[in-house]
């Protein structure tokens, strides 16, 4: 799938991706065997579902905000940014977490994102930034070693990376 009209960006939740998102969550759970229960609200009143999820949230007990990564009408992805860490995010789950729906993958657009995303991090003053991704998850290593991630060992079966927005922004402005 390569039919983008505009560059893709970070974008608060937005209803004008209704279709796109639905059915590329949707196929995403399909393909993974997880419950797609919580796309039932969804579907039901999308405004509502868009609404809550918009702004600063309270979740994992930290504040959180999330973006659908989107162009025009087009859904590919979610990124959600920790705005800090508990004990247990700093084991397993880090600052950011995102995903790219299937049919968009594979295309760059995850470290495309998570870019972004590193950016909206050093925008809520965050120096350093902490991801975790699954042992052998080799599309998400590769995505967060693109965006400067540096190994700091292995927590419950997650690998850990920081990545130091300091030195990302000037490399990036170089």
């Amino acid at each position: 799938m390569d039919d983008l009209a505009r560059p893709p960006r970070l974008v608060p939740p937005t209803t004008a991706v209704r279709e796109s998102f639905l059915a590329g969550e949707r196929d995403d759970h399909l393909a993974s065997g997880d419950p797609a229960d919580w796309l039932d609200d969804a579907h039901r009143d999308f405004e509502a579902f868009v609404a809550s999820r918009r702004g600063v949230q309270e979740r994992w007990g930290v504040p959180c905000t999330t973006f659908w990564y989107v162009s025009g009408e087009h859904y590919i992805g979610t990124l959600i940014l920790r705005h800090r860490l508990t004990p247990e995010l700093a084991e397993v789950g880090g600052h950011i977490g995102y995903h790219v729906v299937l049919p968009w993958r594979r295309q760059g657009h995850a470290t495309r994102m998570l870019a972004a995303g590193l950016a909206e991090s050093r925008r809520l003053g965050l120096d350093r930034v902490l991801l975790t991704c699954a042992a052998g998850n080799e599309p998400s290593l590769r995505v967060i070693l693109a965006n400067g991630g540096v190994h700091d060992g292995r927590a419950r079966g997650e690998d850990r990376f920081w990545i130091d927005l300091t030195a990302v922004h000037a490399t990036h402005s170089a």
